[in-house]
């Protein structure tokens, strides 16, 4: 049912030795959003995302993801319920895989195929993702040949093997030249528009690789949240200018945002 709770973060804090790294911070997501997190580097965005992911566990404060309260819960029996795509993910993918088996082997969370038995069903979704992110027909290559931008399609397709109920994207469009980012903003904007999609957090540092379709936003500054809200609302020029510290003029033509320093 739409608005109900799917993530939920409490009075988090994420310390490293004597440093707070993240936090204080609340932040909740419901079914049916898409979200953006922004920040300068360092300002707590790919930890978050860990906590989101059931990878990491906060200093202090509660996380909730899927109903399930972290500390509480097996994290082996949630996390194939979390699609996660990061390029850690990708540096621990074996050389000699083929790009369909990197996607297959998410079916059992694992990298590297060996034993395992593949039905009809996930040899066939398994297709069907390669063909929805353009990257069928790739299927027989080695996933080390394949470039920047086909990894990262790849990627995509292997975090929604499992079909999760939510999907985290740690800056899917890095390193890709401009043909491939709006290629790939396209075929995710696509993807996610079917209301069977799931919630979708994702991560970028800049607001162009904003894919069509989110709903909201959350900027990140020195570990805590700057603000939060419906994207229209939390992407304007003097909230970029605030968190980024430069004078920033922000546009939007059509659904995309834009932004260039003012002199």
């Amino acid at each position: 049912m739409t608005g109900r709770k799917v993530l939920s973060v409490e009075n988090v804090t994420v310390n490293r030795g004597s440093r707070t790294i993240l936090g204080p911070i609340n932040f909740s997501v419901k079914e049916g959003e898409r979200w953006v997190i922004l920040g300068p580097n360092g300002a707590g965005k790919s930890t978050l995302l860990k906590l989101l992911a059931a990878m990491s566990f906060p200093s202090d404060g509660s996380v909730e993801i899927l109903g399930e309260s972290m500390g509480k819960v097996d994290v082996f029996e949630l996390r194939p319920r979390i699609g996660f795509c990061s390029s850690l993910l990708a540096e621990n993918i074996p050389e000699d895989e083929l790009v369909r088996d990197v996607v297959l082997t998410a079916a059992y969370a694992v990298l590297g195929r060996w034993n395992e038995s593949y039905d009809l069903w996930d040899e066939s979704r398994a297709v069907a993702l390669l063909t929805t992110f353009g990257v069928r027909d790739l299927g027989d290559r080695l996933f080390s040949s394949l470039s920047e931008g086909e990894r990262k399609r790849v990627q995509i397709c292997r975090a929604l093997m499992a079909d999760p109920e939510v999907l985290l994207l740690d800056e899917p469009a890095a390193g890709l030249d401009l043909g491939g980012r709006e290629d790939i903003l396209r075929r995710f904007a696509e993807f996610s528009a079917d209301v069977h999609a799931p919630v979708t957090i994702l991560i970028t540092h800049h607001i162009e690789e904003i894919p069509v379709g989110t709903t909201h936003a959350l900027l990140l500054k020195d570990g805590v949240v700057a603000v939060s809200g419906p994207v229209n609302e939390v992407i304007t020029s003097e909230h970029i200018s605030a968190v980024f510290g430069l004078s920033i003029n922000v546009a939007k033509e059509g659904e995309r945002f834009f932004a260039r320093a003012v002199s």
